[in-house]
């Protein structure tokens, strides 16, 4: 991490003199699908909304337990039944991409979550997400199944929350993000009721994707007991991850944890 601050100047050079980068997932190897890789214009202004950055334990995915940055973006243009971060659809400051990757290096950890509100919300992610790929930061973006994740760089691991019926936003998923997902990526379903969760084990095998590892259901916290959600996979044999949400059992709602 000790060269941060010299990776980053050398990229913001680089992309100031080309005044185009390419961003993009360009390959997905495992099923000969392939994520366009597309030019984006240089911007003089290099900052993002942010409404928080804070240091805690991962308590979702593949890295839960794990001491982790999380750079909380402002902004969703989505407003899901269970949200759990109101606060961050308007409060927030902008800050320069370089004083955010110094906020992060001061915490000494190599992993970082971008997550929101909808981070793709903000154009200039793509920047933040290269750059910090390019210090070597164990990056995961957390975003929503409803906008476009092809412009996502291919070292950042997708954590997708595909939206199930009771979030109210079901009808606006992108299915095409289901075809880009790769082997390293994530896809969550946050399960509400029964339905929920008949519907998720439906968008599973209709696209074929139980051959993925990293499948989580995650029951929506203090609204369905786990142990129902658990009964359900077990007696449908669906090789799927039972999630709970570490960081509330340990925190409660507390922000910034």
């Amino acid at each position: 991490m000790e060269g941060s601050k010299i990776h980053f100047l050398r990229y913001y050079k680089k992309i100031s003199e080309h005044k185009s980068f390419p961003t993009g997932r360009k390959k997905n190897t495992e099923h000969g699908c392939r994520r366009k890789v597309e030019k984006k214009s240089m911007r003089d202004d290099l900052s993002l909304s942010i409404n928080e950055i804070f240091h805690s334990i991962q308590g979702e995915a593949k890295n839960s337990g794990k001491p982790t940055v999380f750079i909380r973006t402002t902004g969703c243009p989505f407003r899901c039944s269970y949200c759990d971060t109101e606060y961050a659809f308007n409060e927030g400051k902008k800050i320069d991409i370089r004083k955010i990757l110094s906020q992060v290096k001061s915490y000494n950890t190599k992993y970082v979550t971008v997550t929101g509100g909808e981070p793709l919300a903000q154009k200039n992610i793509v920047y933040l997400l290269n750059a910090l790929c390019e210090d070597s930061f164990n990056t995961s973006l957390e975003t929503s199944g409803l906008m476009d994740i092809s412009l996502v760089p291919n070292d950042v691991e997708i954590v997708m929350d595909v939206k199930t019926p009771s979030s109210g936003e079901a009808e606006k998923n992108l299915k095409k993000n289901l075809s880009l997902i790769k082997k390293k990526d994530v896809l969550k379903f946050v399960i509400g009721n029964k339905e929920d969760y008949l519907w998720s084990k439906s968008i599973l095998l209709e696209n074929n994707l139980l051959k993925f590892n990293n499948i989580f259901f995650s029951p929506v916290h203090d609204n369905l007991n786990p142990s129902e959600i658990a009964d359900w996979i077990l007696k449908d044999r669906l090789n799927v991850t039972l999630q709970l949400q570490l960081h509330k059992y340990i925190w409660g709602n507390a922000r910034g944890k």
